[in-house]
């Protein structure tokens, strides 16, 4: 008789949490605090930065439609008083901001658009769908935790948060991340279709020691650092202080991998966030900080390798860069043309695999005819050959003329490509410049024959020959 009694009141519970169908909150009316069976919601084009779904119960954090890219969504966390994304859903490809897209809730929280298919989905069979106060959302049932974000972050590590070996934090363009090893943290770029690792903090063990074949994680602790652990050891095996170390600190904190690869730690004060950590504290160490064939000098403006081009924003040359990241694949994907600059190094050669050549020219050499090389660095005084198999990125300039590098620039490179409708606008213009010298030419031969030509006579003005420009092809490099 209980079982039954139980088992009723469970399902009024269900009943209770499936009723609640929301479409999406009204203009000025506070998200719920609960999202239930039959949940939906599309994206409100009125909005222009944030549309809120779903709550926390201090009102914090605000899951939602965030607008990207004008005509783009993203769903995402948000901190309420600084609108700042925590956690975005890995979706397959981006959703537009359209009515056609919806989040619905039926077990699984789903992101699709009924044209094109799911574009994300917690693949669970829960009851209700509900966000903590640390800003992790949870679908569970009446027994269990089923899915949390807090498992599938994205570019931020939250406090008291759980970061383990099966784990990534992925900046936001994409290029860089940051991972756990056995016993160390790791910072990686992807260049190419393989990842460059460019930062390694291995676990000090001052405290405690790592056993081997036993899994890390890492922990951003209240007490301000990044503490390393091993099955839950105490004390931990590694701990990377912040400024704050050990003070108390009423706000959150948060820790994010940047779109410059670099990996930053922040707390809120009320009114801001303040930078209290970095991984990496010298921008020349960073993995592309003067972008593609850029070199960085500390306490100078960027500039470029080839000592001419005028650095932008982008970088120095813009090379038109295939997914695979190398020059194989026939005449037109081999071409390339050749940059060569003394007095640089890679800002993480340390972490990189090199082989000992005798010279320059044999290091060049084993790039030269290598189609999945981009270029080589070469120290004369150790003899180490540095192989680059991506597209080449910034250098670190040194004091030191023994200190070589050998770069590929593809053909074409910085140079932007004219469409076809600029050649027949120029066409266009051509030949209206024909029409308009053969009307000049008519009417200047029927002004000499006005002039007193005898009657019947033939006039024939004077002409000039119109001697065809030449026009010289401007090489990128020189080989």
């Amino acid at each position: 008789m209980e079982l039954h009694i139980e088992s009723a009141i469970e399902l009024l519970l269900v009943a209770l949490l499936t009723s609640l169908v929301w479409t999406s909150p009204a203009a000025g009316e506070a998200p719920p605090l609960v999202l239930g069976f039959n949940f939906k919601a599309s994206p409100n084009p009125d909005v222009s930065y944030f549309q809120p779904l779903l709550n926390d119960s201090s009102a914090t954090y605000s899951l939602g439609f965030l607008r990207v890219n004008q005509d783009e969504l993203s769903l995402s966390i948000l901190h309420v008083a600084s609108s700042l994304p925590l956690w975005s859903a890995a979706t397959t490809r981006s959703p537009r901001w359209a009515n056609p897209t919806h989040l619905f809730f039926n077990g699984s929280l789903v992101l699709s658009d009924p044209h094109t298919g799911v574009y994300w989905s917690t693949h669970t069979t829960g009851n209700r769908v509900w966000l903590s106060n640390t800003s992790n959302l949870v679908i569970d049932d009446a027994s269990a935790v089923l899915w949390q974000s807090f498992h599938f972050p994205s570019d931020t590590l939250l406090e008291n948060q759980n970061f383990t070996t099966a784990m990534a934090l992925i900046s936001s363009n994409g290029l860089y991340s940051m991972r756990l090893g056995p016993d160390y943290m790791g910072l990686f770029a992807k260049f190419s279709d393989s990842d460059q690792i460019y930062l390694k903090h291995t676990a000090l063990q001052a405290k405690a020691d790592v056993v081997p074949g036993r899994p890390i994680y890492m922990v951003l602790e209240s007490d301000g650092y990044l503490g390393m652990y091993q099955n839950g050891s105490l004390p931990p095996v590694d701990v990377q202080s912040f400024n704050t170390f050990q003070q108390n600190v009423s706000g959150i904190r948060r820790v994010r991998i940047e779109p410059d690869g670099n990996l930053k730690g922040y707390y809120w004060t009320g009114s801001g966030w303040v930078l209290e950590y970095q991984a990496i504290s010298v921008a020349c160490e960073l993995p592309s900080s003067c972008g593609s064939y850029g070199l960085c000098e500390p306490g100078k403006e960027c500039s470029c390798l080839d000592n001419r081009t005028v650095h932008s924003s982008g970088g120095c040359v813009s090379p038109h860069i295939k997914k695979s990241g190398d020059f194989c694949g026939g005449y037109d994907n081999n071409r390339f043309g050749v940059l060569r600059r003394t007095g640089v190094e890679l800002p993480y050669k340390e972490l990189m695999g090199y082989k000992r050549t005798a010279s320059f020219e044999e290091c060049e050499g084993s790039c030269e005819g290598n189609c999945t090389c981009w270029g080589v660095v070469y120290s004369n005084s150790s003899g180490f050959c540095y192989m680059l198999d991506y597209p080449i990125q910034t250098l670190a300039a040194v004091r030191d003329e023994g200190k070589l590098g050998y770069f590929k620039v593809r053909e074409g490179a910085g140079k932007k490509k004219v469409g076809a409708w600029v050649w027949l606008l120029v066409g266009a213009v051509l030949a209206l410049a024909g029409v308009v010298v053969l009307w000049w030419y008519n009417l200047r031969n029927r002004g000499v024959k006005g002039y007193g030509e005898d009657e019947g006579g033939v006039g024939v003005g004077p002409y000039k020959d119109l001697g065809a420009a030449s026009f010289r092809s401007i090489q990128l490099c020189e080989r």
